[in-house]
């Protein structure tokens, strides 16, 4: 049995045009949902709850392969990169 392999995706988002948590929270909750379904991943905000213009978000792949899972890492990263209504601050990856 090889063992399981866990990709770890953090970014870090700037949302100037959000005016409330409530805006905040429906911004967020298309792009979790659009990157569950496109990448089959876990994703989480994991830090800033209270802040209305800031994010950071954590994203997850599980995989027998540390390069597959990495890549599908990669690819949500960039897809956040493209499609988020801001921008991005900082992008960690980690292979655990």
């Amino acid at each position: 049995m090889s063992a399981a392999r866990v990709a770890v995706g953090t970014v870090e988002l700037h949302l100037p045009d959000v005016g409330s948590l409530k805006g905040k929270r429906q911004v967020l909750k298309g792009l979790k949902d659009k990157l569950r379904q496109r990448f089959e991943i876990s994703v989480a905000e994991v830090d800033h709850h209270d802040a209305w213009q800031r994010a950071t978000l954590a994203v997850a792949c599980v995989s027998g392969d540390s390069r597959h899972a990495n890549e599908v890492i990669s690819k949500a990263l960039d897809y956040i990169e493209d499609n988020v209504d801001g921008y991005v601050t900082d992008i960690q990856v980690e292979i655990l």
